[in-house]
């Protein structure tokens, strides 16, 4: 029987609808391209053209397009449950976390019974930081499909977050018992940094690899699984090549534009030259600490010492920032940085109250917050612009630690990881943009190094909470008894003291030299 969706297509132009379901499912977007054509040609309007096509732009990052183009078959099917979950996919992938988080509302109200909106409602909350919402959310996907093994990985996950790590280790065994190439508990084993994987597991994750039940996406997080469990053996050769592997099934499916991403941050510090000359109410924003660098540098661990402290509450990745600026650039109709120049003091004003806003939830307890999105080193000329008094601290590790360590986790959304090229080349860009931020802002932007720290935790944590002007509390040094929610790769390592045995790069020897050489480093064992 024909799909009612696939009504008014002639038999040709369904079965291209069919393939290109099947391309993006596997991630596969010039495959869904190709497979598209024939249908787009003969029905542009349908809406089950749309729908796919704006699944295709989207994994292309092409996501005002995808946008408009989901838009125009929700307007054709605006009751049909599927079109607001492909909906809510496109615009989490713009940025738009509000919105997708509501489609999906809407989706799950329409037809309750279907596991998949339910499941894509938990991995949103999760990223919103709603990790009691998002564990209900996935407990209804799982009632749903007990099989789940997306879901019921994913909320293994959040037992991790809440620190209860024994019963996520028997949750992902339990579900690897049943379902041996699920990649997803495989990772989630491989990502509590405490736990040593086995011989055993070795074996079990390269059995699991050519299992024909595995998807492309099991097979990225298998590999990076492996890759984890290989080092571990310190089989260091074996590990880098099944990571790079795994990099090599996700870079098929988008791959990153060092350059282009470049010239985007130019173009944000061009739009703030000159620097704003005065914006309205210095002391907005003083109850804000903004944690920033590149994941694996230190950010989670800066965070947990702060909110050690009596005064200061430990808010995670909050997505708060880039939604407010998007909302702006949605009201004005044109993109950030664009609209900048045009912008006055009231707007930044504006701006900053809506953060506050957004936010107000994690100052309910304690006058103070960390809003710790490391991506947000980007944002640090409009955070100047919308919140004056807060701090920012930018945290920084050794390059080639910092690069490795990126290349090995599975980081989703961060397709700069996939190369040793791309990784230097966002690096410099971090570099270049911090350095001219220190110098711009040396009041309201701190340095936090984190080979510094280990070699004198007291003498820096006492210079980290002087510069965001709170009192020295003690209980910022024993930052691991305190007890919250973590919900970064570094949730297991920031519950124990602090560890000088962290750094790696030595182990792999001459196999990271064309890491060194990316980032303009001497070669392994080269005499400076």
């Amino acid at each position: 029987m024909t799909s009612p969706r696939l009504q008014g297509l002639s038999a040709s132009a369904a079965q291209h609808v069919i393939a290109t379901a099947e391309a993006l499912e596997a991630g596969r977007s010039e495959e869904a391209a190709q497979a598209l054509a024939g249908a787009l040609a003969s029905n542009p309007d349908h809406p089950e053209v749309l729908r796919l096509q704006a699944g295709m732009l989207s994994l292309r990052g092409q996501h005002a397009e995808a946008v408009r183009a989901m838009r125009n078959a929700l307007d054709k099917r605006p009751n049909d449950a599927l079109y607001h979950n492909t909906m809510a996919t496109v615009l989490a992938d713009a940025g738009d976390l509000d919105a997708a988080i509501a489609e999906l509302g809407r989706a799950c109200e329409l037809q309750p019974g279907m596991a998949a909106p339910w499941y894509n409602l938990g991995v949103l909350l999760t990223r919103g930081v709603r990790y009691a919402e998002a564990a209900d959310a996935l407990r209804r996907a799982i009632a749903l499909a007990p099989h789940h093994a997306s879901a019921r990985a994913q909320l293994a996950d959040l037992l991790r977050v809440s620190d209860r790590s024994d019963e996520a280790i028997a949750e992902y065994r339990k579900l690897l018992t049943e379902q041996p190439w699920a990649g997803m508990a495989w990772w989630g084993l491989a990502d509590i940094k405490t736990l040593r994987m086995t011989e055993d597991d070795c074996t079990a994750i390269q059995r699991a690899l050519g299992d024909s039940r595995a998807s492309d996406d099991d097979r990225i997080a298998m590999g990076f699984a492996l890759g984890k469990a290989l080092d571990d053996q310190g089989r260091y050769a074996e590990s880098l090549d099944a990571i790079a592997a795994a990099n090599a099934i996700a870079r098929r499916r988008k791959t990153w534009n060092a350059a282009g991403f470049d010239a985007a941050v130019d173009a944000i510090a061009a739009a703030f030259t000159p620097q704003l000359a005065s914006v309205a109410q210095e002391e907005l924003g003083r109850e804000v600490i903004f944690v920033v660098g590149l994941p694996r540098s230190g950010t989670t661990l800066t965070e947990q010492i702060l909110a050690s402290h009596a005064s200061v509450e430990g808010a995670g990745e909050l997505t708060d920032l880039p939604l407010v600026i998007g909302e702006e650039s949605k009201r004005r109709g044109m993109p950030f940085p664009l609209w900048v120049g045009t912008s006055q003091s009231a707007d930044w004003e504006r701006l900053g109250r809506r953060y506050l806003e957004r936010t107000a939830y994690w100052r309910r307890r304690r006058p103070f917050f960390v809003d710790k999105m490391p991506n947000n080193w980007i944002y640090i000329d409009a955070i100047r612009a919308m919140l004056p008094a807060a701090r920012i601290v930018v945290c920084r590790r050794d390059p080639l630690e910092t690069c490795l360590s990126c290349y090995r986790q599975r980081l989703a959304g961060n397709d700069y990881t996939r190369t040793f090229a791309d990784l230097a080349a966002y690096w410099r860009t971090f570099d270049r943009t911090v350095r001219h931020a220190l110098a711009r802002y040396p009041t309201h932007v701190h340095e936090h190094v984190y080979e510094a720290l280990l070699a004198d935790p007291e003498a820096r944590i006492r210079e980290l909470l002087a510069f965001c002007g709170l009192p020295f509390d003690a209980a910022c040094l024993d930052f691991h008894e305190t007890r919250r929610d973590v919900g970064s790769p570094s949730a297991m390592q920031v519950r124990q003291p602090l560890r000088r045995d962290t750094a790696r790069a030595a182990r792999y020897g001459d196999l990271l030299d064309p890491l060194r050489t990316e980032l303009g480093m001497p070669r392994f064992g080269a005499v400076a």
